[in-house]
C-alpha cells in the first residue's frame, strides 16, 4: 500500500516502513505525528485519488530526528560597480518514518500518543501551578529587597 502526502508545500510518495526527509515539523524525537493531507492512496493495482483530498486518509508517521540540510551560499554580484553580498542559509529538516497508512481516518499509532498526552495532562497542571506559587512568592521578597538596597544609597549618601 502507497500513499501521496503533502506537507511543507511538497507531496512525497510514502509506503510503510519507508524515511522521508521533510520540512521542519514541530514535534519531539520519537513523536507521532499524524498527515492527514492525503492526494492518493493505492493498493494492490486500485488506485484512490481524491478531489483535491482523499477522505478520512490518514499516514501516521514517527518523527526520528530533527536535523539540518545542506549549507546553500547565496553570492552575488554587480559587475563593475564593486557590489557583492554573500548571505548562507541551512534549511530545517525533519526525518520521518511511515508507520501506518489508514483509510478510516484513526491513525493506529496516533491512539497511543493521545493517551500518554491525556496522563501528562495533570502532572504538567501540578508544575505549572508550582512554578506559578514561586513567581508569587519572589514578588512578594523584591520589594522588601528594593527598600534595603535603597536605604543602603540613603546612609551612604550620608542623609
Amino acid at each position: 500500500m502507497f500513499a501521496v502526502v503533502k506537507t511543507g508545500g511538497k507531496q512525497y510518495r510514502v509506503a510503510k516502513d519507508d524515511k522521508i526527509l521533510v520540512e521542519s515539523i514541530k514535534a519531539e524525537e520519537g513523536a507521532t505525528v499524524a498527515l492527514d493531507q492525503v492526494m492518493m492512496v493505492g493498493e494492490n493495482g486500485s488506485v484512490t485519488v481524491g478531489t483535491p483530498l482523499v477522505k478520512d486518509a490518514v499516514v501516521s508517521a514517527e518523527v526520528v530526528s530533527q536535523t539540518r540540510g545542506p549549507k546553500i551560499i547565496i553570492f552575488r554580484r554587480k559587475r563593475r560597480k564593486n557590489h557583492r553580498r554573500t548571505q548562507g542559509h541551512r534549511q530545517d529538516l525533519t526525518l520521518l518514518k511511515i508507520t501506518d497508512i489508514s483509510l478510516d481516518g484513526k491513525p493506529k499509532a496516533a491512539k497511543k500518543a493521545a493517551a500518554k498526552a491525556d496522563d501528562a495532562a495533570p502532572k504538567a497542571a501540578k508544575k505549572t501551578a508550582k512554578k506559578a506559587a514561586a513567581k508569587t512568592a519572589a514578588k512578594k521578597a523584591a520589594p522588601k529587597a528594593a527598600a534595603k538596597k535603597s536605604a543602603k544609597k540613603a546612609a551612604a549618601k550620608g542623609e
